[in-house]
């Protein structure tokens, strides 16, 4: 990206302010032409592990690796010129302690240009959380149902429901106190999300969470009907691209075996043609 294209860009103090103000628009990309589709429009783009579902075919995120997420981090850079650009973290680059994850967090912030890198868990986090936004690495949290914490979870339900409620507020609470600038509420209750939002002084972006929320986030795949493994139910499809995909590959495939493609005008004539 060049220095004026950066110059343009949301910054992590920015997204920070909006906190009870406009809401923040987010979504996902993996690709640089979808980063450039989504980029006008968006306030955050994420390049998000949920890619090794999306694009890699994978059953979980589980899988994703560093170099999947470097390797799509800086694809999306490609197509960015107004959306701050946060990457995932993946499962395993971040846990084991502050100091992997320093290590890994500065090395996709170094590679692929990103604003900021996203962190899954609450509480057990927060140490982690502190040390990077110490030495300047901004953090975005991610609490409720954590993706790469489904198998602790046994499947993917939601969170905070009765008196549970507290552990996810709990979370929320530590991972804005040790220094998130935004925290993604993940498939929780409304009320309780509306809850957390009052409770915690930087933006909540919520997915199949509140409209209360101080921003909202989806799968961009998901939300284009490209994506059709599964359809969770807080996701609206605000298009159906992937049965219009098929629908025009099969249209492809009957005028190809019909010999109706190409056409006259999709073929060159030999020089003393009169076609160009």
């Amino acid at each position: 990206m060049s220095a004026s294209a950066e110059s343009r860009q949301m910054t992590v103090a920015e997204v920070r302010a909006r906190k009870g103000a406009a809401p923040l628009v987010c979504l996902t990309a993996y690709t640089t032409p979808m980063a450039e589709a989504v980029d006008a429009a968006c306030d955050v783009v994420l390049v998000g592990d949920s890619v090794g579902m999306v694009l890699h075919g994978l059953p979980s995120t589980l899988g994703v690796s560093m170099e999947m997420m470097l390797m799509h981090g800086r694809a999306v850079a490609r197509g960015l010129s107004h959306a701050l650009m946060v990457v995932d973290m993946p499962f395993g680059s971040y846990e084991e302690s502050p100091e992997q994850a320093f290590r890994n967090a500065a090395r996709l912030m170094a590679e692929t240009g990103c604003g900021a890198v996203k962190l899954e868990g609450g509480a057990a986090m927060a140490g982690t959380i502190r040390f990077l936004s110490a030495r300047g690495i901004p953090v975005m949290a991610h609490v409720g149902l954590t993706p790469q914490g489904v198998m602790g979870f046994g499947g993917y339900k939601v969170q905070g429901r009765g008196a549970d409620g507290a552990r996810v507020l709990a979370d929320a609470q530590a991972v804005a106190e040790a220094g998130a600038f935004a925290v993604v509420l993940e498939k929780v209750p409304a009320a309780l999300a509306d809850r957390i939002t009052d409770a915690v002084p930087i933006p909540t972006i919520g997915i199949g969470a509140s409209a209360g929320c101080d921003g909202q986030i989806l799968v961009v795949d998901d939300m284009l009907g490209v994506f059709t493994g599964f359809r969770p139910k807080f996701v609206k499809r605000y298009a159906e691209l992937g049965s219009a995909a098929r629908a025009a590959v099969a249209l492809y495939a009957e005028e190809v075996r019909a010999r109706r493609f190409p056409g006259p005008e999709h073929v060159f004539a030999d020089e003393t043609g009169g076609a160009a």
